[in-house]
C-alpha cells in the first residue's frame, strides 16, 4: 500500500508538473517579453516607467560614473559616500573570491591580485535599483521616501528625519545619511536632468555605453532592446523587490 501511494503521488506530481509547464510555456508564447522580465508593475502604460541596463561585459572600471555623479549631485567627497560606484570582482584559481572598490571606484581600479592567481575579473557598477516594491519607501514612518510617477524612487529632504530605517531596508546599500544636511540621500537618476530632457550625468561619461536607461513602456526602445538581446538578471531576485535595474553578464558571485 505504501508503494501504490508513493507512485499514485509521482503520477500526480508528474501530471500537474506537465500542467504547469504547458501553462507556463502557452503564456510565454502569448506575451513572452513581458511575461518573463517585467515582474515590475507599470501603473499607466501611457507614461515614461524608468529602467535601467548595466552591460557588465563593457564595464572597464575606468570609475568615471562614479565620478561625475559626486560632481553633478554635490555628493560628499569622503571616500564612503557613494550614490554610484564601482566594484571590482576577482575570482581567484581556488575558487575564492576578492571584491575591491577603492574610493567607490573614482580613480580606477588597481588589481592586487598577482596575475597568475586570477581565474576571472571583471567590474560591476553599483547604484539604487529604483524597485517597484521598494523596501525603503515601504519602511519611511513620514514619507519622504517615495516612487515618483516615472517610477523613480527619491528623497524629500524636507520630510527626512533621519531615522535610518530605509538605510536598513535596502538589500542593496545604496543610501547614507548626508553629514551636513542629516538626512539620507542616495541616487536620484539624476531626476532633474531627466525632467529637462537629459541622461543622467554616470551614463552620459560612460566610454563603452555600458551603460543605458529608458522607458520601459516604449516597446521600441533602447531598454526593450537590452533586454531582448542580453540574458539579463537582477541582483538578489529572491527578495521580491522588482528591480527596475538590469545587468547583462551577471555573475553568480556578485550580491
Amino acid at each position: 500500500m505504501g508503494t501504490e501511494r508513493i507512485n499514485a503521488s509521482r503520477r500526480n506530481f508528474l501530471k500537474k508538473s506537465a500542467v504547469l509547464a504547458g501553462t507556463m510555456v502557452a503564456t510565454s508564447a502569448a506575451e513572452p517579453f513581458n511575461a518573463v522580465l517585467f515582474a515590475a508593475n507599470q501603473p499607466d502604460k501611457a507614461k515614461p516607467w524608468y529602467g535601467i541596463g548595466i552591460d557588465i561585459e563593457k564595464c572597464i572600471g575606468c570609475g568615471y560614473c562614479a565620478k561625475a555623479c559626486k560632481l553633478e549631485n554635490d555628493v560628499p567627497r569622503e571616500p564612503f559616500f557613494f550614490r554610484s560606484w564601482v566594484e571590482q570582482y576577482t575570482i581567484k584559481n581556488d575558487g575564492s573570491l576578492k571584491v575591491e572598490s577603492p574610493n567607490g571606484g573614482i580613480d580606477g581600479q588597481k588589481q592586487t591580485v598577482p596575475e597568475d592567481e586570477i581565474f576571472k575579473t571583471f567590474f560591476v557598477p553599483k547604484m539604487c535599483n529604483h524597485c517597484e516594491k521598494s523596501p525603503c519607501v515601504q519602511v519611511c514612518p513620514v514619507g519622504a521616501t517615495y516612487d515618483s510617477p516615472e517610477g523613480i524612487v527619491l528623497v524629500d529632504e524636507k520630510y527626512c528625519i533621519g531615522c535610518r530605517y530605509c538605510i536598513q531596508a535596502c538589500p542593496y546599500g545604496c543610501r547614507y545619511i548626508h553629514p551636513i544636511k542629516k538626512t539620507v540621500d542616495k541616487c536620484t537618476l539624476c531626476y532633474h536632468r531627466i525632467k529637462k530632457g537629459l541622461a543622467p550625468a554616470c551614463f552620459e561619461v560612460c566610454p563603452t555605453g555600458a551603460r543605458i536607461y529608458g522607458d520601459l513602456n516604449e516597446k521600441d526602445g533602447v531598454m526593450h532592446k537590452f533586454l531582448k538581446e542580453h540574458n539579463c538578471h537582477v541582483l538578489k531576485p529572491n527578495l521580491n523587490t522588482d528591480s527596475k535595474l538590469f545587468y547583462n553578464g551577471l555573475s553568480a558571485e556578485v550580491r
